[in-house]
């Protein structure tokens, strides 16, 4: 049991337009009420009316930014200049990581163990061909009733990640461990227990940019940009449209074109310049043995230019909720 003595607050900031077409538009209820809709749809236990407080922050952008959206053309200019790279395929410990994380917040997995909540931590470590595997996810306190149910729901939630985790193949063995914080004997001080399923209830916090990248991972081997993706516009904030197009890209190059293993696209962009004319657009790729580069070059450079040409209607489809955002 227990209770939460003090909301959780999320704050709402950056820039928003306020006024279009003659219109007012009301800004601070829209984000308002997108925050709570997702909380309910993706934290079980967290009433978004009761549990958190909501502080907006929101405010028109500078006379130049938003010009842009005044200026003649069907396609708008940058508002940024900014570096963004996608790559294609994942690596087997990246599939491993994200295919668990997204098991262990499925309806599945809540259904069979509801008392495991949402806010889940996995990092793995690979070592030649053995997967190490530490994994973060807090209990639900209504359904722990001492320290020795909590110790044997652990146990049973341990047991069906290792289940889940037989269907991947690429590693010879592979270890995990839940909870490492954990301590036998230390009572509250000693469990990973928490009210709502969230740790930001004791203050916890985060914000954006810290968390998943645009295909939900953080691969600190890999490169990555330099913008979060997450609540930027869709229709000039390169931060948000490059990311998402380099992974696309990235991964239409390496399914269409015989011979390429692996490919990273790096788009770069000029504020000012219009966002299907990138400063640079280019492709780093990993060869099959005996492909040679001059001859995937004509193909990899019609595709990069193919999806380029289209990108408006990449980010209509950005703008409907098409693709995820992490």
């Amino acid at each position: 049991g227990g209770k939460l003595i003090k909301p959780m607050e999320l704050i709402i900031g950056d820039r928003a337009t306020f006024m279009a077409g003659g219109k007012k538009i009301p800004v601070r209820e829209i984000a308002i009420n997108a925050a709570r809709e997702w909380i309910r749809q993706n934290l079980r236990f967290v009433d978004p009316d009761v549990h958190v407080r909501y502080r907006t922050v929101l405010a028109p952008g500078s006379e130049e930014l938003t010009d842009i959206f005044l200026r003649p053309g069907e396609v708008h200019g940058a508002n940024d200049t900014s570096a963004l790279i996608g790559y294609y395929p994942l690596s087997p410990t990246e599939e491993v990581v994200l295919g668990l994380e997204r098991y262990l917040n499925s309806k599945v997995f809540k259904e069979k163990y509801p008392e495991t909540g949402e806010d889940i931590k996995v990092m793995g470590l690979r070592t030649g061909e053995h997967l190490d595997l530490t994994v973060a996810m807090p209990l639900i306190s209504a359904f722990v009733k001492s320290e020795d149910t909590y110790f044997r729901i652990k146990e049973i939630a341990l047991q069906a990640i290792r289940k889940f985790l037989r269907r991947y193949r690429s590693f010879r063995d592979s270890t995990v461990n839940l909870n490492t914080l954990d301590q036998k004997g230390r009572g509250l001080g000693g469990i990973y227990l928490t009210l709502l399923g969230t740790s930001a209830e004791g203050a916890d916090s985060g914000q954006v940019g810290r968390g998943n990248r645009v295909n939900g991972l953080i691969s600190v081997n890999r490169p990555m940009g330099t913008e979060a993706a997450a609540g930027k516009n869709p229709v000039s904030h390169v931060g948000k449209i490059y990311n998402l197009l380099a992974h696309k890209t990235a991964e239409k190059i390496c399914k269409q074109i015989d011979g390429i293993q692996e490919v990273y696209v790096l788009l770069l962009s000029r504020i000012g310049s219009p966002i299907n004319e990138p400063h640079m657009a280019t492709a780093q790729v990993l060869l099959r043995k005996g492909v040679r580069l001059k001859d995937v070059v004509p193909d990899v450079t019609a595709i990069i230019e193919k999806e380029l040409s289209a990108i408006s209607g990449f980010c209509d489809r950005l703008a409907r909720g098409t693709y995820p955002v992490c």
